[in-house]
Protein backbone atom coordinates (compact mmCIF):
# COMPACT_ATOMS: atom_id res chain seq x y z
CA UNK A 1 0.00 0.00 0.00
CA UNK A 2 1.40 3.40 -0.94
CA UNK A 3 1.76 5.70 2.10
CA UNK A 4 -0.88 8.37 2.60
CA UNK A 5 1.77 11.07 2.21
CA UNK A 6 1.93 10.34 -1.52
CA UNK A 7 -1.83 10.77 -1.74
CA UNK A 8 -1.66 14.30 -0.33
CA UNK A 9 1.50 15.09 -2.30
CA UNK A 10 -0.27 14.37 -5.59
CA UNK A 11 -3.34 16.36 -4.54
CA UNK A 12 -1.24 19.32 -3.38
CA UNK A 13 0.83 19.36 -6.57
CA UNK A 14 -2.38 19.42 -8.64
CA UNK A 15 -3.45 22.74 -7.11
CA UNK A 16 -3.43 25.46 -9.75
CA UNK A 17 -0.91 27.79 -8.08
CA UNK A 18 1.35 25.17 -6.48
CA UNK A 19 4.40 24.48 -8.60
CA UNK A 20 7.49 22.59 -7.52
CA UNK A 21 9.06 25.52 -5.64
CA UNK A 22 5.89 26.49 -3.75
CA UNK A 23 5.24 22.82 -2.99
CA UNK A 24 8.64 22.53 -1.36
CA UNK A 25 8.10 25.70 0.66
CA UNK A 26 4.81 24.31 1.97
CA UNK A 27 6.12 20.90 3.03
CA UNK A 28 9.19 22.44 4.68
CA UNK A 29 6.99 24.83 6.67
CA UNK A 30 4.29 22.36 7.71
CA UNK A 31 6.39 19.20 7.85
CA UNK A 32 4.47 17.11 5.33
CA UNK A 33 2.15 17.33 2.34
CA UNK A 34 -0.70 16.10 4.50
CA UNK A 35 -0.21 18.88 7.06
CA UNK A 36 0.19 21.47 4.31
CA UNK A 37 -3.08 20.31 2.77
CA UNK A 38 -4.88 20.73 6.09
CA UNK A 39 -3.29 23.95 7.35
CA UNK A 40 -1.86 26.05 4.51
CA UNK A 41 -5.11 27.78 3.61
CA UNK A 42 -5.44 29.24 7.10
CA UNK A 43 -1.76 29.64 7.96
CA UNK A 44 -0.28 30.74 4.64
CA UNK A 45 1.16 33.89 6.22
CA UNK A 46 3.83 31.70 7.81
CA UNK A 47 5.48 31.44 4.40
CA UNK A 48 7.16 34.50 2.97
CA UNK A 49 6.08 35.24 -0.59
CA UNK A 50 2.90 33.14 -0.51
CA UNK A 51 -0.38 35.03 -0.76
CA UNK A 52 -3.99 34.02 -0.37
CA UNK A 53 -4.35 33.51 -4.12
CA UNK A 54 -1.55 30.93 -4.11
CA UNK A 55 -3.25 28.71 -1.55
CA UNK A 56 -6.84 29.30 -2.70
CA UNK A 57 -7.06 25.93 -4.53
CA UNK A 58 -5.71 23.87 -1.62
CA UNK A 59 -8.45 21.73 -0.10
CA UNK A 60 -10.33 21.25 -3.37
CA UNK A 61 -11.93 17.80 -3.17
CA UNK A 62 -11.47 17.29 -6.91
CA UNK A 63 -7.71 17.07 -6.35
CA UNK A 64 -8.19 14.38 -3.72
CA UNK A 65 -10.34 12.38 -6.15
CA UNK A 66 -7.66 12.83 -8.81
CA UNK A 67 -4.94 11.69 -6.39
CA UNK A 68 -6.89 8.57 -5.51
CA UNK A 69 -7.24 7.60 -9.17
CA UNK A 70 -3.57 8.34 -9.76
CA UNK A 71 -2.52 6.06 -6.90
CA UNK A 72 -4.71 3.29 -8.25
CA UNK A 73 -3.17 3.67 -11.70
CA UNK A 74 0.35 3.57 -10.29
CA UNK A 75 -0.33 0.47 -8.20
CA UNK A 76 -1.92 -1.32 -11.15
CA UNK A 77 0.96 -0.49 -13.52
CA UNK A 78 3.93 -1.01 -11.18
CA UNK A 79 4.80 2.69 -11.11
CA UNK A 80 6.71 3.89 -8.10
CA UNK A 81 6.19 7.36 -6.70
CA UNK A 82 9.15 9.30 -5.35
CA UNK A 83 8.85 12.56 -3.44
CA UNK A 84 11.55 15.18 -3.12
CA UNK A 85 10.65 16.12 0.47
CA UNK A 86 11.00 12.47 1.47
CA UNK A 87 14.56 12.45 0.05
CA UNK A 88 13.66 9.92 -2.62
CA UNK A 89 14.91 11.76 -5.71
CA UNK A 90 18.37 11.15 -7.21
CA UNK A 91 20.73 13.17 -4.97
CA UNK A 92 22.02 15.62 -7.58
CA UNK A 93 18.53 16.31 -8.90
CA UNK A 94 17.26 16.94 -5.40
CA UNK A 95 19.83 19.74 -5.00
CA UNK A 96 18.21 21.81 -7.78
CA UNK A 97 16.01 24.63 -6.53
CA UNK A 98 13.26 23.74 -9.01
CA UNK A 99 13.56 19.96 -8.71
CA UNK A 100 10.27 18.11 -9.29
CA UNK A 101 8.17 17.63 -6.20
CA UNK A 102 7.20 14.17 -7.42
CA UNK A 103 8.74 11.67 -9.82
CA UNK A 104 6.88 8.70 -11.28
CA UNK A 105 9.12 5.79 -12.14
CA UNK A 106 9.05 2.46 -13.93
CA UNK A 107 12.01 0.13 -13.66
CA UNK A 108 15.16 0.08 -11.60
CA UNK A 109 17.38 3.04 -10.74
CA UNK A 110 19.15 1.82 -7.62
CA UNK A 111 22.71 2.17 -8.87
CA UNK A 112 25.92 3.14 -7.13
CA UNK A 113 27.62 4.45 -10.28
CA UNK A 114 27.68 7.94 -11.80
CA UNK A 115 25.22 9.20 -14.38
CA UNK A 116 26.00 11.13 -17.55
CA UNK A 117 23.38 12.95 -19.61
CA UNK A 118 23.75 12.79 -23.38
CA UNK A 119 21.45 14.82 -25.60
CA UNK A 120 21.17 16.16 -29.12
CA UNK A 121 19.09 16.74 -32.19
CA UNK A 122 16.35 14.50 -33.55
CA UNK A 123 18.01 14.96 -36.95
CA UNK A 124 21.17 13.03 -36.16
CA UNK A 125 23.86 12.82 -38.82
CA UNK A 126 26.53 10.21 -39.39
CA UNK A 127 28.93 12.50 -37.51
CA UNK A 128 26.88 12.33 -34.33
CA UNK A 129 26.22 8.61 -34.70
CA UNK A 130 29.93 7.87 -35.08
CA UNK A 131 30.81 9.92 -32.01
CA UNK A 132 28.30 8.01 -29.87
CA UNK A 133 29.66 4.71 -31.15
CA UNK A 134 33.24 5.79 -30.37
CA UNK A 135 32.28 7.04 -26.91
CA UNK A 136 30.56 3.82 -25.84
CA UNK A 137 33.31 1.73 -27.38
CA UNK A 138 35.95 3.67 -25.44
CA UNK A 139 34.08 3.32 -22.14
CA UNK A 140 33.25 -0.38 -22.31
CA UNK A 141 35.02 -1.09 -19.02
CA UNK A 142 33.72 2.05 -17.27
CA UNK A 143 30.66 1.97 -15.08
CA UNK A 144 28.08 4.69 -15.62
CA UNK A 145 24.39 5.23 -16.31
CA UNK A 146 23.37 7.15 -19.41
CA UNK A 147 20.48 9.61 -19.26
CA UNK A 148 18.55 10.95 -22.23
CA UNK A 149 15.05 11.92 -23.32
CA UNK A 150 13.80 8.99 -25.45
CA UNK A 151 13.35 11.27 -28.47
CA UNK A 152 14.29 10.20 -31.98
CA UNK A 153 17.81 10.87 -33.21
CA UNK A 154 20.58 11.31 -30.65
CA UNK A 155 18.45 10.27 -27.64
CA UNK A 156 17.37 7.03 -29.30
CA UNK A 157 20.95 6.26 -30.33
CA UNK A 158 22.20 6.83 -26.75
CA UNK A 159 19.60 4.47 -25.26
CA UNK A 160 20.26 1.82 -27.91
CA UNK A 161 24.05 1.97 -27.53
CA UNK A 162 23.66 1.78 -23.76
CA UNK A 163 21.70 -1.44 -24.15
CA UNK A 164 24.20 -2.79 -26.69
CA UNK A 165 27.13 -2.06 -24.36
CA UNK A 166 25.24 -3.28 -21.27
CA UNK A 167 25.00 0.11 -19.58
CA UNK A 168 21.87 0.97 -17.58
CA UNK A 169 20.02 3.86 -19.16
CA UNK A 170 17.41 6.29 -17.85
CA UNK A 171 14.80 7.77 -20.19
CA UNK A 172 13.20 11.00 -18.95
CA UNK A 173 9.71 11.43 -20.42
CA UNK A 174 7.83 14.63 -21.23
CA UNK A 175 4.42 13.11 -20.50
CA UNK A 176 2.59 10.69 -18.23
CA UNK A 177 2.71 6.90 -18.41
CA UNK A 178 -0.58 6.55 -20.26
CA UNK A 179 1.33 7.76 -23.32
CA UNK A 180 4.59 6.95 -25.04
CA UNK A 181 6.03 9.61 -27.32
CA UNK A 182 7.22 9.10 -29.92
CA UNK A 183 5.25 5.90 -30.49
CA UNK A 184 8.14 4.59 -32.64
CA UNK A 185 10.19 4.20 -29.45
CA UNK A 186 7.69 1.98 -27.61
CA UNK A 187 9.73 -1.18 -28.18
CA UNK A 188 12.88 0.68 -27.13
CA UNK A 189 11.22 1.77 -23.88
CA UNK A 190 10.33 -1.86 -23.16
CA UNK A 191 13.91 -2.95 -23.82
CA UNK A 192 15.21 -0.26 -21.47
CA UNK A 193 13.12 -1.78 -18.68
CA UNK A 194 14.06 -5.35 -19.62
CA UNK A 195 17.76 -4.49 -19.49
CA UNK A 196 17.63 -2.97 -16.01
CA UNK A 197 17.11 0.69 -16.88
CA UNK A 198 14.18 2.89 -16.01
CA UNK A 199 11.67 5.45 -17.29
CA UNK A 200 10.96 8.51 -15.16
CA UNK A 201 8.62 11.47 -15.46
CA UNK A 202 7.36 14.29 -13.29
CA UNK A 203 4.02 14.31 -15.10
CA UNK A 204 0.95 12.48 -13.82
CA UNK A 205 -0.29 9.52 -15.83
CA UNK A 206 -2.87 11.44 -17.88
CA UNK A 207 -0.58 14.29 -18.93
CA UNK A 208 -0.15 14.43 -22.71
CA UNK A 209 3.17 15.20 -24.47
CA UNK A 210 2.44 18.92 -24.89
CA UNK A 211 5.10 21.14 -26.42
CA UNK A 212 5.91 23.04 -23.21
CA UNK A 213 6.55 19.80 -21.35
CA UNK A 214 9.74 19.08 -23.27
CA UNK A 215 11.70 22.07 -22.00
CA UNK A 216 10.42 21.34 -18.50
CA UNK A 217 11.62 17.75 -18.94
CA UNK A 218 15.07 18.96 -20.01
CA UNK A 219 15.82 20.42 -16.58
CA UNK A 220 15.59 16.91 -15.11
CA UNK A 221 17.99 15.57 -17.75
CA UNK A 222 20.42 18.37 -16.85
CA UNK A 223 19.97 18.20 -13.09
CA UNK A 224 20.28 14.45 -12.62
CA UNK A 225 23.93 14.22 -13.78
CA UNK A 226 27.20 15.98 -12.96
CA UNK A 227 27.95 16.27 -16.70
CA UNK A 228 25.93 16.76 -19.88
CA UNK A 229 27.19 16.01 -23.39
CA UNK A 230 25.57 17.87 -26.29
CA UNK A 231 26.28 15.89 -29.46
CA UNK A 232 24.58 17.75 -32.29
CA UNK A 233 22.02 20.57 -32.17
CA UNK A 234 20.96 23.48 -34.29
CA UNK A 235 20.36 27.08 -33.20
CA UNK A 236 17.55 27.10 -30.65
CA UNK A 237 17.34 23.30 -30.45
CA UNK A 238 15.91 21.70 -27.33
CA UNK A 239 19.39 20.59 -26.29
CA UNK A 240 20.36 24.25 -25.89
CA UNK A 241 17.83 24.50 -23.06
CA UNK A 242 19.31 21.36 -21.46
CA UNK A 243 22.78 22.93 -21.60
CA UNK A 244 21.38 26.16 -20.15
CA UNK A 245 19.81 24.30 -17.23
CA UNK A 246 23.07 22.41 -16.65
CA UNK A 247 24.99 25.71 -16.53
CA UNK A 248 22.46 27.12 -14.06
CA UNK A 249 22.92 24.04 -11.87
CA UNK A 250 26.70 24.42 -12.02
CA UNK A 251 27.13 21.17 -13.93
CA UNK A 252 29.82 20.44 -16.53
CA UNK A 253 28.71 20.79 -20.14
CA UNK A 254 30.61 19.39 -23.14
CA UNK A 255 29.72 19.99 -26.78
CA UNK A 256 30.87 18.27 -29.93
CA UNK A 257 32.14 20.94 -32.34
CA UNK A 258 31.53 20.71 -36.06
CA UNK A 259 31.76 22.62 -39.31
CA UNK A 260 30.22 26.08 -39.16
CA UNK A 261 28.28 25.20 -42.31
CA UNK A 262 26.63 22.13 -40.75
CA UNK A 263 23.22 23.19 -39.36
CA UNK A 264 23.24 20.58 -36.61
CA UNK A 265 26.66 21.63 -35.36
CA UNK A 266 25.86 25.32 -35.14
CA UNK A 267 24.21 25.06 -31.73
CA UNK A 268 27.21 23.18 -30.31
CA UNK A 269 29.60 25.70 -31.82
CA UNK A 270 27.66 28.56 -30.25
CA UNK A 271 27.72 26.91 -26.82
CA UNK A 272 31.49 26.61 -27.11
CA UNK A 273 31.93 30.14 -28.50
CA UNK A 274 29.96 31.66 -25.61
CA UNK A 275 31.84 29.58 -23.01
CA UNK A 276 28.69 27.63 -22.14
CA UNK A 277 30.36 24.33 -22.96
CA UNK A 278 33.81 22.76 -23.21
CA UNK A 279 34.73 21.58 -26.69
CA UNK A 280 35.12 17.82 -27.09
CA UNK A 281 38.40 17.30 -28.92
CA UNK A 282 39.04 13.57 -28.50
CA UNK A 283 37.18 10.72 -26.87
CA UNK A 284 40.29 9.96 -24.82
CA UNK A 285 40.41 13.46 -23.36
CA UNK A 286 36.69 13.41 -22.63
CA UNK A 287 36.90 10.08 -20.80
CA UNK A 288 39.80 11.39 -18.72
CA UNK A 289 37.97 14.61 -17.82
CA UNK A 290 34.84 12.68 -16.85
CA UNK A 291 36.98 10.61 -14.52
CA UNK A 292 35.66 7.25 -15.63
CA UNK A 293 37.67 4.42 -14.13
CA UNK A 294 39.47 1.75 -16.13
CA UNK A 295 38.85 2.89 -19.70
CA UNK A 296 40.02 0.63 -22.49
CA UNK A 297 43.79 0.48 -22.71
CA UNK A 298 43.74 1.81 -26.24
CA UNK A 299 41.41 4.70 -26.96
CA UNK A 300 41.46 6.07 -30.46
CA UNK A 301 41.37 9.76 -31.27
CA UNK A 302 37.95 11.09 -32.17
CA UNK A 303 36.97 9.87 -35.67
CA UNK A 304 40.41 8.53 -36.62
CA UNK A 305 39.23 7.51 -40.08
CA UNK A 306 38.94 11.22 -40.93
CA UNK A 307 42.43 12.03 -39.73
CA UNK A 308 45.62 10.78 -41.37
CA UNK A 309 48.56 9.87 -39.12
CA UNK A 310 50.51 12.90 -37.94
CA UNK A 311 53.42 13.55 -40.27
CA UNK A 312 55.70 16.42 -39.35
CA UNK A 313 57.34 18.59 -41.95
CA UNK A 314 61.12 18.70 -42.20
CA UNK A 315 61.32 21.95 -40.19
CA UNK A 316 58.84 20.70 -37.59
CA UNK A 317 60.81 17.51 -37.12
CA UNK A 318 64.11 19.44 -36.88
CA UNK A 319 62.77 21.78 -34.19
CA UNK A 320 61.05 18.95 -32.34
CA UNK A 321 64.23 16.83 -32.19
CA UNK A 322 66.30 19.74 -30.83
CA UNK A 323 63.68 20.41 -28.12
CA UNK A 324 63.45 16.70 -27.30
CA UNK A 325 67.22 16.40 -26.88
CA UNK A 326 67.50 19.70 -24.98
CA UNK A 327 64.57 20.00 -22.50
CA UNK A 328 63.59 23.59 -21.63
CA UNK A 329 65.78 25.00 -24.36
CA UNK A 330 65.24 28.71 -24.88
CA UNK A 331 64.13 30.33 -28.13
CA UNK A 332 67.49 32.09 -28.55
CA UNK A 333 69.46 28.88 -28.02
CA UNK A 334 67.14 27.00 -30.37
CA UNK A 335 67.67 29.64 -33.03
CA UNK A 336 71.44 29.47 -32.60
CA UNK A 337 71.53 25.65 -32.74
CA UNK A 338 69.29 25.36 -35.80
CA UNK A 339 70.47 28.50 -37.62
CA UNK A 340 66.81 29.48 -38.05
CA UNK A 341 65.61 32.98 -37.16
CA UNK A 342 63.40 33.23 -34.03
CA UNK A 343 60.51 34.76 -36.00
CA UNK A 344 60.52 31.66 -38.24
CA UNK A 345 60.74 29.26 -35.29
CA UNK A 346 57.73 30.65 -33.40
CA UNK A 347 55.11 29.59 -35.98
CA UNK A 348 56.68 26.12 -36.07
CA UNK A 349 56.48 25.93 -32.27
CA UNK A 350 52.77 26.84 -32.43
CA UNK A 351 52.18 24.10 -35.00
CA UNK A 352 53.97 21.58 -32.75
CA UNK A 353 51.86 22.69 -29.77
CA UNK A 354 48.67 22.15 -31.75
CA UNK A 355 49.94 18.70 -32.72
CA UNK A 356 50.49 17.94 -29.05
CA UNK A 357 54.22 17.52 -29.51
CA UNK A 358 55.61 20.50 -27.59
CA UNK A 359 54.73 22.55 -24.54
CA UNK A 360 55.81 26.16 -23.94
CA UNK A 361 56.88 27.70 -20.65
CA UNK A 362 57.40 31.26 -19.53
CA UNK A 363 60.64 32.80 -20.72
CA UNK A 364 60.16 31.21 -24.13
CA UNK A 365 61.38 27.79 -23.07
CA UNK A 366 60.09 24.55 -24.55
CA UNK A 367 59.91 20.84 -23.79
CA UNK A 368 58.83 17.86 -25.90
CA UNK A 369 55.74 15.96 -24.73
Amino acid sequence: MIPEEYFYSIALRECSQIGDINFYKLVRTFGSAQEAWKRAKKEYRKIEGLGQKTVADIGNKEHLDFAEKELQYCEKNNIRIKARHLNELPPLLSECMDAPAILYQKGNDEYAVPTISIVGTRNMTGYGRQFIEDFFDATQSSQFISVSGLALGIDKEVHEKSIQYRKPTIAVLAHGFQFLYPAKNRKLSERILQEGGCLITEFNSSRKPDRENFIQRNRIVAGISPSTLVIETGFGGGSISTASFANDYNRDVFALPGKITDPYSQGCNQLIFHNKATAISTVKDLVNILGFNHPKEKIEELFPFHEPPIQMTENQNLIYQFIKENPQISLDDLSQETAISPYKILPIILELELLGKVKSFSGRQFIAI
